[in-house]
């Protein structure tokens, strides 16, 4: 089983662990709101301070949330490119879930809507299925 590294809290501590814990992983899982079909400015902010090449030996899983179906398309045609062009050998088939299919409890737990639980589920194993062998992952919220 993989070991989950997570870059979560103030944008200055995610800043500062992100490199750190990147060097560890094997796998990094990319998570972005869209807005006018763009990732966020926080992810942008995230990659200008990894070097050019931080992707490179690594698999990539990128996800992200919007509004509207309209947005689906950034995750090929905004984040992907980016992506690419930090050097990972493989950037895995990622998934845009609707705003709307996301909740948050009371207690901050999430729940997502069946069929977008599903979906997520099969990217997510074919993530899995692209690091067998490797122990650590990386999630990074944007």
């Amino acid at each position: 089983m993989a070991t989950v590294l997570s870059v979560s809290g103030s944008p200055s501590a995610t800043s500062r662990t992100a490199p750190l814990l990147r060097r560890q992983a094997d796998g990094v899982v990319i998570g972005t709101p869209v807005y006018k079909a763009a990732y966020s400015g926080l992810l942008k902010s995230l990659l200008d301070l990894l070097p050019q090449y931080a992707l490179a030996g690594r698999t990539v899983l990128p996800l992200a949330t919007g509004g509207t179906t309209a947005h689906v398309l950034a995750i090929d045609y905004a984040l992907r490119p980016v992506l690419a062009s930090m050097g990972p050998p493989h950037i895995t088939p990622g998934w845009f879930t609707l705003d709307k299919d996301i909740t948050v409890r009371e207690d901050g737990t999430l729940t997502v809507a069946p069929g977008s639980a599903e979906a997520l589920a099969q990217v997510t194993d074919q993530f899995s299925a692209a690091l067998t062998g490797r122990t650590t992952l990386l999630a990074a919220a944007g």
